[in-house]
């Protein structure tokens, strides 16, 4: 496994299907939850620097437009629309440009569903020499068991898995960042229970201080 720290000079994010009518058949993790984590890491990758690549299908079809809470956060981003969308997203050209033009040789993956389009587009992501990750708690599916067999088939085939919170503090030791309230503002933001574990040891210091 590569060591070097994943930073915005050598990391791109990609989005797969982040799809509404997908949403309705999740079940491996819990809506609110998985809708938190995904708008979590699309800032993670704005915040850092890190190249976003988006694609989704056509958005008249059942699966629909992306998921609001997405769209709102990547405003004027390009969404790559993969008219066939091939479980494979490389098999799409204006995804594998896309992908390209990053200049980016880590990929960092997330999507829907876990053990659809995410696992065959990672495995094609190994198959054109990326070096790939997925970030495991922003991708879900149908059943649980589902999710786990995806996610140990990718790890099985190279593929390295994160989380988008440990991705952003892998981030955060590029020097650029070092004081830098990045990290902070997403932690604020999506992390409350880490947010309030802070404040708590804040007032009790305080308090032993007083």
């Amino acid at each position: 496994m590569n060591l070097e720290p994943l930073s915005g000079d050598n990391a791109a994010v990609v989005l797969v299907d982040y799809a509404i009518g997908f949403a309705n058949v999740l079940r491996s993790t819990e809506l609110g939850e998985h809708l938190n984590n995904v708008v979590g890491l699309t800032k993670t990758a704005q915040l850092y620097g890190l190249p976003l690549v988006v694609t989704n299908g056509i958005d008249s079809r059942p699966s629909g437009p992306l998921y609001p809470e997405l769209a709102e956060v990547l405003g004027d981003t390009p969404v790559v629309v993969r008219p066939d969308a091939a479980f494979n997203s490389f098999l799409d050209e204006g995804f594998a440009r896309a992908v390209r033009e990053t200049g980016r040789r880590r990929l960092i993956i997330g999507g829907i569903a876990t053990d659809g389009c995410v696992l065959q587009t990672a495995l094609g992501a190994l198959r054109e020499g990326y070096e790939v990750y997925v970030v495991e708690d922003v991708t879900a599916t149908t059943t649980v068991r589902a999710h786990e067999m995806a996610i140990q088939r990718m790890i099985m085939s190279g593929i390295v898995p994160i989380t988008w919170w440990s991705l952003a503090a892998e981030l955060q030791l590029d020097p650029k960042f070092k004081d830098s309230p990045v990290r902070s503002r997403l932690m604020a933001a999506h992390q409350p229970i880490m947010m309030m574990s802070g404040r708590t040891f804040l007032a009790g210091a305080a308090t032993r201080q007083s």
